[in-house]
């Protein structure tokens, strides 16, 4: 429920802020004929990032995350969860057929915060009115019958919630929480928690800063976090770097050759939908535990990502261009230098960005195999202690890094390729 919740309020938010920029801006907008292009036309294309939609998505998504999380960073919140004092009055049954009401006043705090149980006076009657503390998202079973007179004789039981009727496996919602009864007859008082997030699920974006001041201070076992990240960073780069070394030249030889494309591509068609966490039993198998193990499932995930990016390279090498250099007496080897290898290398960077991306996804399964240092490391140690402040860190961490490095390709391509997009 909370997370359709939060798309429900991602996609408003987004919509209206998509229409509050276009009105605000309309009246800068050209209005020639390039305005008019729906589709890509080249370098020439009209499709290019929208950057008030790039920074209106940032800020409306660390908007929705301060919302869900209680942040005092964000302006508003939606309802957290129930704190302080609620009561709910119940209905007892004794032995020999009588009832009695009487109210129980329950003070919800925050966990681990020093409380004292509310003072409630007892009332008349055999049923006592009670008193008792829980913690936010936490439940307790109340035992109203250890302060009930005649509680712990057979046939003593509780008829009723707020006057309405309970039974076993039974529940009635009161103001602030709900109550269910157990087969036992005891009652299991569960608070209201809103629609915010546990912190255990979800830590507030202030709470992720303070985790990263932390391990940037002190370090996380016994490293620091440079080093964390500096070792995954290599991990990747060495994956990335041999898988690009191989993949390239089998995918070139794939494109080119016949006899390569029939020896290969069953094996690259059939190696490429297997996902590279399912390789790592036969990578400690083969290569052990040691950086060797991490480094090939890297090179495994980027090999045929990057074999098929060159061979799609190759094959999409327009023939107009092979038959003029051909026409011009250029030799097979002057044709691959001149337009092959350059009218490839768009599809080549395409796929070196894709091969990144995943072997930044593949990092945190690698260092798996049994490393003491490394960014996923670091994620899956704090997972299991349930920090999951650390846990945030890190996935926002590798993004940023992963993020940095795509942009740099890009950066990169444009450089190596400007030609890319032109006929």
């Amino acid at each position: 429920m909370t997370g359709l919740l939060i798309i429900f309020v991602y996609a408003a938010l987004f919509v209206g802020s998509m229409l509050l920029v276009n009105l605000l801006t309309a009246k800068s907008k050209r209005k020639d004929f390039t305005s008019l292009k729906t589709v890509t036309f080249g370098d020439e294309s009209a499709v290019r990032p929208n950057r008030w939609a790039s920074v209106i998505s940032v800020l409306v998504l660390f908007l929705i995350w301060g919302a869900f999380t209680g942040s005092k960073l964000s302006p508003i919140h939606v309802p957290g969860p129930f704190e302080g004092d609620t009561t709910f009055t119940y209905t007892a049954q004794n032995a020999t057929g009588q009832t009695d009401d009487a109210t129980v006043t329950v003070r919800v705090h925050e966990v681990g915060a020093a409380v004292e149980d509310p003072i409630v006076e007892p009332g008349d009657g055999f049923a006592k009115n009670d008193a008792d503390r829980i913690g936010i998202y936490r439940s307790k079973i109340i035992r109203m019958a250890n302060n009930d007179e005649g509680g712990n004789v057979d046939g003593y039981q509780i008829v009723a919630i707020n006057g309405e009727p309970i039974g076993a496996n039974q529940a009635v919602q009161t103001g602030n929480g709900r109550i269910t009864m157990n087969e036992r007859g005891q009652l299991n008082f569960v608070p209201s928690q809103g629609f915010q997030m546990q912190p255990l699920y979800l830590p507030s974006p202030e709470r992720v800063v303070e985790a990263l001041v932390e391990v940037a201070q002190e370090g996380y076992r016994n490293f620091t976090l440079w080093e964390h990240l500096g070792w995954s960073l290599f991990r990747v780069l060495a994956g990335f770097a041999l898988g690009a070394l191989v993949g390239i030249p089998l995918g070139y030889a794939m494109g080119l050759s016949n006899w390569f494309r029939g020896w290969f591509d069953p094996i690259v068609e059939f190696m490429r939908p297997v996902p590279p966490l399912a390789l790592i039993p036969l990578v400690i198998i083969w290569f052990g535990i040691n950086e060797t193990g991490k480094i090939v499932l890297l090179f495994l995930a980027a090999l045929w990502i990057m074999a098929i990016g060159a061979r799609a390279g190759v094959s999409g090498v327009n023939i107009t261009k092979v038959h003029a250099a051909y026409s011009l007496g250029a030799s097979k080897a002057q044709i691959l230098r001149h337009v092959i290898i350059p009218n490839s290398l768009p599809e080549i960077f395409t796929a070196a960005r894709v091969a990144m991306g995943v072997c930044w996804g593949t990092v945190v399964a690698a260092e798996l195999v049994a490393a003491n240092v490394g960014a996923g490391m670091m994620i899956t140690t704090a997972s299991k202690f349930q920090q999951t402040y650390i846990v945030v860190m890190g996935i926002i961490l590798i993004g940023i890094i992963g993020f940095g490095i795509d942009i740099l390709m890009r950066k990169a391509e444009t450089w190596l390729v400007p030609w890319k997009g032109r006929s």
